[in-house]
C-alpha cells in the first residue's frame, strides 16, 4: 500500500470496534481475538484516492471500518466501469491471491482495519470459526451479487434508485444490530455521477427520479449527500420487493 496515498490512523481496541459483530473477526475470541489485534493496522483514504490498482500486488487484506470504496474494472476500450462497492464491514482483498483483480477506490473517507497477508493467511488455516465466518461473508457476497444482477436487468430505474437505498438502510441497520423500520436516515456516500454509474442509469435519470421520490414524499433530502426515508417500508414497497425482502409475486 504505497505510504503517499493512505494516512496511519488511530486502532481502537476490536472489542469497541463499531463493525466488531459483522466483521470477519465476528466470532473470534480470546486468544484468536488477541493475535488478530496484535497484526492489524488502520489505514484511511480520501474520497478520490486510490487504495489498490487492478493487477498490483496486495500484501494486505482487511475490513472496511466505516465509509465506502468502489470497485471497478477497465475494458479494452479504455472505458471504466463500477461492478461492486464496499460498505462497513465487507472484507477486500483475498486470502490465496496476491494480485487484485480490480482498482479499489474510496468513494468517500474511508477507514480500513488492515492484516498483512501472509500472517493472516496463517491464522485462516489454524483457525476453522474465522475461515468459517469468512465463508460465510463470501456466500453472502454472492447472494447480493445475484441480487444486484437482477436490479440492474430487470428493475426500472425508479427501482434500481430505491433498491439502492434500501441496501444503505440495511446495512447500516445491521451495524447497530437493529431492523431498519419507521423513519430511518441514510448518508449517501457516492455522488449522483457515481450513482448512474453504478445503477447502469444516466446523471439525468437518477436526478430526475431522485426529485420524484422527494416531490412524492418517499424521500427527504437534506443538503447532498443525507436522505431522510419517512416509511421504511414504503421505500421497500418502492423497489419491487414484498415485506420479507424478496420480489412481489
Amino acid at each position: 500500500m504505497p505510504a503517499d496515498v493512505a494516512t496511519l490512523t488511530l486502532q481502537p481496541a476490536c472489542d469497541v470496534c463499531p463493525i466488531r459483530n459483522r466483521a470477519v473477526c465476528a466470532h473470534c475470541e480470546g486468544d484468536d481475538l488477541a493475535e488478530l489485534e496484535g497484526m492489524k493496522y488502520y489505514r484511511s483514504f480520501e474520497a478520490g484516492q486510490v487504495i489498490v490498482w487492478a493487477g498490483d500486488q496486495m500484501d494486505f487484506v482487511g475490513s472496511v471500518v466505516s465509509g465506502m470504496a468502489g470497485l471497478t474494472q477497465q475494458l479494452e476500450d479504455g472505458r471504466t466501469q463500477m461492478v461492486g462497492l464496499l460498505l462497513p464491514s465487507d472484507f477486500l482483498g483475498r486470502p490465496g491471491r496476491q494480485i487484485a483483480s480490480y482498482t479499489v477506490t474510496a468513494t468517500s473517507e474511508i477507514v480500513l482495519c488492515c492484516f498483512r497477508r501472509k500472517p493472516f493467511e496463517k491464522l485462516l488455516a489454524e483457525t476453522p470459526h474465522l475461515a468459517g465466518r469468512l465463508l460465510e461473508m463470501t456466500l453472502d457476497e454472492l447472494d447480493a451479487a445475484r441480487d444486484w444482477l437482477l436490479l440492474l436487468g430487470r428493475k426500472s430505474a425508479r427501482e434500481k434508485i430505491a433498491s439502492f437505498l434500501v441496501i444503505l438502510a440495511r446495512r447500516e441497520a445491521a451495524l447497530a444490530r437493529q431492523r431498519p423500520k419507521g423513519r430511518f436516515a441514510v448518508e449517501l456516500p457516492l455522488t449522483r455521477e457515481a450513482m448512474a454509474d453504478y445503477l447502469g442509469l444516466t446523471l439525468e435519470t437518477v436526478s430526475r427520479q431522485m426529485n420524484t421520490l422527494k416531490r412524492e414524499g418517499v424521500i427527504e433530502l437534506e443538503g447532498k449527500r443525507r436522505v431522510i426515508i419517512p416509511s421504511f417500508e414504503d421505500l421497500v414497497i418502492e423497489s419491487g420487493e414484498d415485506s420479507d425482502g424478496g420480489l412481489p409475486s
